[in-house]
């Protein structure tokens, strides 16, 4: 399960102010050198001769630098005054393959403007490993003309699972639920079905079980059910 230590990224950790990458953007080592491998880093720290940065105090764009344990090599890296400001494209160590954004403020992206609207017009798609979305002190909202959850695994997969703190609320027209084998609501406490109108319920057999067998058996073996209801 996601949680906030998704968010930290160990690239600007070391940031100690919003310019505290101005004189060396990179963030990591400078260009041509290798870094000292500190903080848990690299035994043997990463080191090449052909890095090279472009820069001044609002920015710079680098290629083959390192970073700060001297364990990881930029393809090419992206970096703003601000040191937690930066798109960075690594190319070996632990983090190979990797793209990382990192923004102290908004980050936006718009498109599809010209597109039909039933066009793909934004994908993000994970061919193997999750996908995480994390808020760690606000809201997730999802919103569109419609919203579809689909599972399409197979075996032991395919599930959707729901979990709240506190209430999950559905609040629409219609509720329509289809189990094509078997559904189950249950609490520990209180629990009500209210219509206003009218209640209908069939089913073939109907059968209504309450604590008063927990005693003394029915002659429908329904302490059985009392009892299987009631186990922790």
């Amino acid at each position: 399960m996601a949680s906030s230590e998704n968010c930290v990224s160990d690239r600007y950790r070391g940031a100690s102010g919003p310019n505290s990458s101005v004189g060396n953007p990179s963030g990591g080592a400078a260009p041509g050198a290798a870094s000292p491998a500190v903080g848990g880093g690299s035994a043997t720290a990463k080191q090449n001769f052909t890095a090279i940065r472009y820069g001044n105090d609002h920015g710079s764009i680098s290629m083959g630098t390192i970073d700060e344990k001297g364990a990881v090599t930029s393809s090419v890296k992206l970096q703003a005054a601000d040191g937690r400001h930066q798109l960075n494209m690594e190319k070996d160590g632990q983090r190979k393959g990797w793209t990382s954004i990192s923004s102290p403020g908004n980050f936006q992206v718009v498109c599809g403007e010209d597109n039909d609207p039933k066009a793909e017009s934004l994908m993000m798609c994970s061919k193997n490993g999750n996908i995480s979305f994390v808020a760690e002190s606000g809201t997730l909202r999802i919103q569109a003309d419609n919203i579809e959850i689909i599972a399409t695994g197979s075996g032991k997969n395919g599930n959707i699972k729901m979990q709240a703190n506190s209430n999950v609320s559905v609040d629409a027209p219609k509720f329509l639920v289809n189990a094509a084998n078997s559904f189950r609501i249950v609490t520990p406490q209180t629990g009500e079905i209210i219509a206003n109108g009218v209640l209908k319920m069939y089913g073939s057999i109907i059968q209504g079980v309450t604590d008063a067998c927990a005693i003394k058996d029915s002659k429908n073996n329904h302490q059985a059910y009392q009892i299987k209801n009631n186990t922790l």
